[in-house]
C-alpha cells in the first residue's frame, strides 16, 4: 500500500516510478502536494480508485500512466471527473489510463489538454459518448489509442489536423459515419486501426497514399465500395491489411502484388469477384492470406508457389474451379490450407500437406477424388493407357536397373549426410557435454509445452526446460526438420559452437539427435537459458505504450551490452579457432543474462572464412542469396557480393545505431526524415543534433532521482558520449566494406565513452 502522507513526507519528489509491482489501496490524495513532480508511474498494480481530481496543482507535471489499475468507483456512475484538473497541467506529454475500468462519457475536456501532449491511452476502459470534435487542438499528438470501448458517434473531421500523429487506434468501439477523408493529411501515420465499428461508405483512397503505412486495420466494419486502385501507392513497407467482414465489391486490384513485405493480409467475407490475382505472388513475405467468403473464380494462381513462408490459406466459400495445384507440398510452413466449398475437381494428392487431414480441408468441392482414405471421396476413374510390346520390353529391362542405380545413390547420399550429422553431434556429445536424450528433454520442456514456448524461428522453436539431475534451467532449440534448409542450419550451427568460447557467446550445453515416440527425426540444441530474454524484446517492447509499463535499458546498460557484442564478433572474427562471420548481427540474436551481459547467439546463417588460406572450401563464403535479415544486411551481399567479417561489422553498425536511437532500420519514420536509411537519419543529425534523435526512454531513465549516482549525468556529458557511440556506428555501417571500422577500433572509441560515463558518475559521487 502506497503511504496515504506520501506527498506529505516528499513534497520536493520529481519522479515516482512504482509500475509492476504489487501495490494495493488508494492513490494518495497527498501525491498532488508534491509540487515539482514531474513523473507519476505506477502501472499494473492494485490500486484502487477514486482518482484525485487536483493534478492542476502540479504544473511540471508530464507523464502520468496509472494504466492496469482496477480505478472504477463503484460508489461513482462516471470516473472521469478528474480530467477537468488535467487541462491546467501545462506541461504534460503523456496520460496512460489504459485497462482501469473506467466509466463515464469521454470528456470535451480532452480537447483541451496541453497541446504539449503526444501519448494519450485510454484503450480497455467503458468509456461512452463520442470523440470531441476539438480533438485536433492537440497539435503534438503522436500516439491515441481509445479501442476496447462504447464510444459512439463519428470520427470528427478535425482529427485530420494531428499531422504528427503515429499511431491511431479507435477500434472495438461503436463508432458509426463515414471515415473522413481528413485523416489522409496525417502524413505521418503508421499505424491506422479502425475495426470492429459500423463505418459505412467507400474506403479513402487517400489512406493509400500515406508514405508511412505499415498497418491498417478496417475489418468487421459496413464499408462498401471498391478496393481503391490506389492501393498501389501503399508503401513497400506495410506489413499488415485486414479489409475482412464488410461489403467490398469489385475486384482485388493486382497492384497489391506490389507490397513486398506484407506479411498478412485478409478480404474474407466481402463481396469480392473476379480472378484471384497471380501477382499475389510476388508477395513473398505472406505468412497470413485470407480470401474466403467471397465471389472469386478461376484456377488457384500457379504463382502462389513462390508464398514460401505462407503459414496460413483460406480460398474457401469461392467460386474456385480447376485442380488442386501439386506445388502446396513444396510450402514448407504452411499449417492450414483451406479449400473448402469451391468447384475444385480432380485428385486430392496424398502426400506431405495433404496426408494429414487436420492441415486442410477440401469438404464441399463436389468434383474432388481419391485423397487419403479419412475423406471418404469417392476413388478416382483409372485411365486406361495403349501398351506396345517395344514400350513393355523397355519397362521390364530399364525399370529394375534405373531402380537399382536409384537405390544405390540415396544410400550413398543418406550415408554421406548420416556421416556428417553424426560427426557434429557426436562432437557435442563427448564427456564434455552431458548426454540427453529425447526423454530428458521432453520431460525438462513438459512434453514441449506452448507455455514453455518463449521463441519461434524459420527453422526451429525454442523452449523453456528444467534439466533433473541436476536441476539447472536450460533453453531448448528444437529443430523443424520438415522445413528445407533447417537440416544445413542445424550443420552451421553445430560446426560454429564447437570451434567457439567466449563470455559473449551463447553457451552451448549439449545436442541431440533421435527420434521422437512418433519415430520422426529429432535434433536440439540445448543452451544455458539466458533470464533477460534478447535486446529486441527491451529495444522494441509489444506495445505502443513504451512509457508504460514496459521496462527499459538505462544509457550505461545500453553502452556495456554494445561493448560486450563487439568483444563477442571481435572473437568470431579474429580470434576463434577459424575465422568465422555470423551474418546475422541482430538484437533478437543478442541475449541478456541476469546480469545484463550480453551474449550472441544463433548460428544457423554463420560460415568459416578462409580468405588468407587456399581451402578447398573457401566458396563456401560466398554469397549464395541475401543472408540476413532485412535492414541488417550490408549493401554488397543484395549485388551478389561475397560473405565477410565486414559484413558483420555494417549488422553491427546498424546495431549500435538501432540500440541508442530506438528506431529499428525498417522503421518508417526514418523516411519522414528526409533519409534513406538508419545510416542516413543519423549521420544527418550527429553532432549538432544528437539530443533530438536519442531513444527518449534515456532521456527520461536519466531524470529519474532514483538512479544510482553514477548512472545520472549532465546532458552536456550524455551529448559528447552519445556523439561519440552513433559515429562509431555510423563508421561501421558505411556502403564501401573496405571503409568500415575494424571491431578492435570500435572497441576503443567506446570504452572512451564508457570511461568519461563513469568517471563523470564518480565525480558527482
Amino acid at each position: 500500500m502506497l503511504p496515504a502522507s506520501l506527498g506529505f513526507t516528499l513534497p520536493r519528489l520529481q519522479g515516482f516510478y512504482a509500475r509492476e509491482n504489487r501495490f494495493s489501496g488508494h492513490i494518495p490524495p497527498s501525491i498532488t502536494n508534491a509540487l515539482n513532480l514531474v513523473v507519476f508511474e505506477i502501472s499494473s498494480n492494485s490500486i484502487t480508485g477514486p482518482i484525485p481530481t487536483n493534478w492542476g496543482s502540479l504544473p511540471s507535471l508530464s507523464w502520468l500512466n496509472l494504466g492496469g489499475n482496477p480505478l472504477a468507483d463503484n460508489q461513482q456512475t462516471d470516473d472521469l471527473s478528474f480530467f477537468d484538473s488535467l487541462v491546467n497541467c501545462s506541461r504534460l506529454t503523456g496520460l496512460n489510463l489504459h485497462n482501469t475500468g473506467l466509466r463515464g462519457e469521454l470528456p470535451n475536456s480532452i480537447a483541451n489538454l496541453s497541446t504539449t501532449i503526444e501519448l494519450l491511452f485510454l484503450h480497455g476502459n467503458n468509456l461512452y459518448g463520442s470523440i470531441p470534435r476539438d480533438i485536433g487542438k492537440l497539435v503534438k499528438m503522436k500516439s491515441l489509442s481509445l479501442h476496447h470501448n462504447f464510444l459512439t458517434g463519428t470520427i470528427p473531421v478535425k482529427i485530420g489536423e494531428l499531422s504528427e500523429l503515429g499511431y491511431l487506434d479507435l477500434g472495438a468501439n461503436k463508432i458509426s459515419g463515414l471515415i473522413p477523408t481528413s485523416i489522409c493529411n496525417m502524413t505521418k501515420l503508421v499505424n491506422l486501426e479502425l475495426h470492429d465499428n459500423m463505418l459505412q461508405g467507400n474506403i479513402p483512397s487517400g489512406l493509400f497514399d500515406i508514405s508511412t503505412l505499415e498497418g491498417l486495420s478496417l475489418f468487421s466494419n459496413r464499408l462498401n465500395g471498391v478496393i481503391p486502385g490506389q492501393i498501389t501507392g501503399l508503401p513497400s513497407q506495410i506489413f499488415y491489411l485486414h479489409l475482412d467482414d464488410n461489403l467490398l465489391t469489385g475486384t482485388l486490384p493486382s497492384s497489391t502484388g506490389n507490397l513486398k513485405q506484407l506479411v498478412q493480409l485478409n478480404v474474407f467475407n466481402n463481396k469480392l469477384i473476379g480472378d484471384v490475382p497471380s501477382a499475389l505472388g510476388d508477395c513473398v513475405m505472406l505468412e497470413g492470406l485470407s480470401m474466403a467468403g467471397n465471389l472469386f473464380q478461376g484456377k488457384i494462381p500457379s504463382s502462389f508457389k513462390s508464398l514460401k513462408s505462407l503459414v496460413f490459406l483460406d480460398l474457401s466459400n469461392n467460386n474456385m474451379s480447376g485442380s488442386i495445384p501439386n506445388f502446396f507440398d513444396g510450402l514448407h510452413l504452411i499449417r492450414f490450407l483451406n479449400l473448402s466449398y469451391n468447384k475444385l475437381e480432380g485428385e486430392v494428392p496424398t502426400e506431405g500437406l495433404f496426408s494429414n487431414v487436420s492441415a486442410f480441408s477440401v469438404v464441399g468441392n463436389l468434383g474432388l477424388c481419391g485423397g487419403i482414405h479419412i475423406l471418404q471421396l469417392p476413388a478416382c476413374p483409372v485411365k486406361k493407357k495403349n501398351t506396345f510390346p517395344m514400350k513393355l520390353i523397355l519397362i521390364l529391362v530399364l525399370l529394375p536397373l534405373g531402380t537399382l542405380l536409384g537405390c544405390l545413390a540415396i544410400i550413398f547420399c543418406r550415408h554421406r549426410k548420416s556421416e556428417q550429422m553424426t560427426d557434429v553431434v557426436q562432437i557435442l556429445q563427448d564427456q564434455t557435454y552431458p548426454r540427453l536424450s529425447y526423454q530428458d528433454l521432453l520431460l525438462a520442456t513438459n512434453e514441449f509445452s506452448p507455455n514453455n514456448l518463449i521463441g519461434v524461428g524459420r527453422y526451429s522453436s525454442v523452449y523453456r526446460g528444467v534439466l533433473q539431475s541436476p536441476e539447472y534451467t536450460v533453453a531448448v532449440k528444437v529443430l523443424s526438420v520438415e522445413v528445407r534448409g533447417a537440416n544445413k542450419s542445424f550443420l552451421a550451427e553445430c560446426e560454429t559452437l564447437r570451434n567457439i568460447r567466449h563470455r559473449n557467446l551463447v553457451k552451448i550445453i549439449t545436442a541431440c539427435s533421435s527420434t521422437d515416440y512418433k519415430g520422426n527425426d529429432f535434433k536440439a540444441l540445448v543452451f544455458e537459458f539466458m533470464v533477460n530474454e534478447s535486446l529486441d524484446n527491451w529495444l522494441h517492447p509489444p506495445s505502443p505504450s513504451y512509457l508504460g509499463t514496459l521496462r527499459n535499458l538505462t544509457l550505461l546498460q545500453r553502452l556495456n551490452i554494445s561493448i560486450d557484442v563487439a568483444l563477442g564478433i571481435k572473437y568470431l572474427h579474429h580470434h576463434s579457432h577459424t575465422s568465422i562471420v555470423h551474418c546475422d548481427i541482430k538484437p533478437s540474436n543478442i541475449l541478456l543474462d541476469d546480469e545484463f551481459v550480453a551474449h550472441v547467439s544463433d548460428f544457423g546463417l554463420a560460415r568459416f572464412s578462409f580468405a588468407n588460406t587456399s581451402d578447398i572450401n573457401q566458396t563456401r563464403t560466398n554469397s549464395t542469396g541475401v543472408r540476413g535479415t532485412i535492414g541488417y544486411v550490408p549493401p554488397e551481399y543484395g549485388m551478389g557480393g561475397e560473405i565477410s567479417i565486414e559484413g558483420d561489422v555494417y549488422s553491427y553498425g546498424i546495431l549500435l545505431l538501432e540500440m541508442f536511437s530506438g528506431k529499428r532500420p525498417t522503421c518508417s519514420s526514418i523516411v519522414m526524415e528526409n533519409s534513406n536509411n538508419l545510416h542516413d537519419y543519423v549521420k544527418m543529425a550527429v553532432p549538432q543534433r544528437v539530443m533530438d534523435i536519442v531513444d527518449p526512454r534515456i532521456l527520461l531513465d536519466e531524470e529519474n532521482p532514483d538512479l544510482p549516482t553514477n548512472e545520472s549525468y549532465s546532458r552536456a556529458v550524455m551529448q559528447e558520449c552519445l556523439t561519440l557511440i552513433f559515429e562509431v556506428g555510423i563508421l561501421c555501417s558505411v556502403e564501401m566494406p573496405r571503409e568500415r571500422l575494424d571491431t578492435s577500433v570500435a572497441l576503443k572509441q567506446l570504452h572512451v565513452a564508457r570511461d568519461k560515463l563513469l568517471q563523470h558518475g564518480q565525480a558527482v559521487a
